[in-house]
């Protein structure tokens, strides 16, 4: 009997010792750190066989084949037989300001307000750094993440985090970055399954829904040329607090982050680097491989929603989201592959690239769409997206190709050089239950 209770106090103590809530950020990194012998995949395309990275005060300092490493007391890692490669950027997600999905409990979400035109809300201050999908994310080698908030037209402003921090203050890595802007949907009826159920049942559309929507864009329009004519004021008699919001586009300190998936709806996004000489990227995109050509001319680069899904028409190939890509990469779009299933919240993102690869990208450039050309996109590439000189050591240890969900499995993480804990929950419930039905 003492045996027993024995045993259940030291699995009591351990459960207690690894949860989640004893997860502490890591300490800032100081002096020089090592990681060796590994093969570095830099992030912009080139490959460096058996190769050593040498960090200090978390940056990289110097990346090759033939470095010194002192014999005093440094830390090393020895990275022999693995993968080393930039840390994973998730360019759009709702990680720390949705924790349940939809309204099964309303209060842990905080990542759409009410109304159409919302430039005034910032995302980043909802951001719950405590959230506990964010530690099963960063295990599958995702450091940093865009965090968006949603809406039906003008949803609001967006930032970078960083994935190992105290409250939203410490993990603020590029703050309100991006305005996000919803594009309604141009389509003649209602789509997808509701709308082939509706028509199926005879059921009539009582107003033009391509004339409603081009009139919501408009509205928009109007919104940004009343910002306009307000920054052009001398003096100004009040202060309109989403005009203000709007300000950094007009002075190139923000992105436009245009939310669609029809051609009809990229050729509108034009539409606002013209008219406003705002830089626009496109997320989604699942049609934007029928107007590279175009979008490559305007410099528009393209986030990839969700590749594991069906096509947006009927009429596209089956396999066309896994094309994509690859179309893009050939007319030369810089793009970005994310993963926006609301049940993997991110994690499957480095497996959606894979696919990419197997339906004609380049492996390396799909690991380039997971980090620099990310990176550039959200307007961070002078310190993260590559394992660089002079560039934040956001960097991750994978044991496989961390393409292949077969045999990725990351093993160590570093966000500027600090040594991050990959302990989540789900490793929690698995160590648990392996323990209840005695499995070794």
């Amino acid at each position: 009997m003492k045996k027993t209770l024995f045993i259940c106090a030291a699995w009591l103590s351990l459960s207690v010792a690894t949860a989640q809530e004893t997860v502490y950020p890591a300490k800032e990194q100081k002096g020089l750190l090592f990681i060796k012998n590994g093969t570095v995949h830099v992030g912009n395309g080139q490959v460096i066989e058996n190769a050593t990275i040498e960090v200090r005060d978390g940056k990289i300092t110097k990346v090759g084949s033939n470095i010194a490493i002192p014999a005093d007391d440094v830390k090393v890692y020895d990275a022999k037989g693995k993968h080393v490669y930039p840390g994973l950027i998730l360019p759009t997600s709702t990680l720390g300001i949705q924790e349940i999905g939809g309204n099964a409990v309303r209060g842990s979400n905080d990542y759409r307000e009410i109304g159409d035109v919302n430039a005034g809300v910032r995302a980043l201050a909802a951001y719950n750094a405590d959230s506990k999908i964010i530690n099963t994310v960063k295990a599958n080698g995702i450091l940093l993440a865009h965090i968006i908030p949603q809406g039906s037209l003008v949803g609001g402003v967006s930032s970078v985090v960083q994935l190992d921090a105290w409250n939203y203050e410490d993990a603020a890595y590029a703050p309100d970055n991006g305005m996000n802007l919803y594009m309604p949907s141009l389509l003649a009826g209602p789509g997808g399954r509701f709308g082939r159920l509706f028509a199926a049942f005879g059921g009539q559309i009582q107003t033009d829904p391509v004339k409603q929507a081009l009139d919501r864009i408009e509205a928009v329009k109007e919104f940004f040329r009343d910002a306009k004519a307000y920054y052009q004021k001398d003096a100004k008699t009040s202060i309109n607090i989403k005009f203000e919001a709007a300000r950094p586009l007009f002075e190139k300190k923000q992105k436009l982050f245009v939310h669609c998936d029809q051609v009809k709806q990229m050729l509108l996004a034009l539409d606002f680097v013209k008219e406003f000489g705002f830089d626009v990227v496109i997320v989604g995109g699942s049609e934007s491989w029928q107007i590279a050509d175009l979008l490559k001319q305007n410099n528009v680069p393209v986030i990839l929603s969700q590749m594991h899904n069906l096509p947006t028409l009927d009429d596209d190939d089956i396999d066309q989201p896994f094309k994509t890509p690859a179309a893009l990469q050939k007319a030369g779009v810089l793009f970005a592959i994310t993963d926006d299933d609301s049940q993997n919240r991110g994690r499957n993102m480095p497996f959606n690239a894979g696919t990419a690869v197997a339906y004609g990208l380049d492996k390396e450039a799909a690991i380039s769409a997971m980090t620099l050309n990310t990176a550039k996109i959200l307007g961070i590439a002078n310190r993260t997206g590559s394992i660089e000189v002079g560039k934040d050591a956001n960097i991750v240890i994978s044991e496989g190709d961390i393409l292949d969900m077969r045999s990725s499995k990351i093993s160590h993480a570093f966000i500027q050089g600090r040594h991050v804990s990959l302990d989540n929950k789900h490793s929690q419930l698995y160590e648990r239950y392996k323990h209840k039905y005695g499995i070794k």
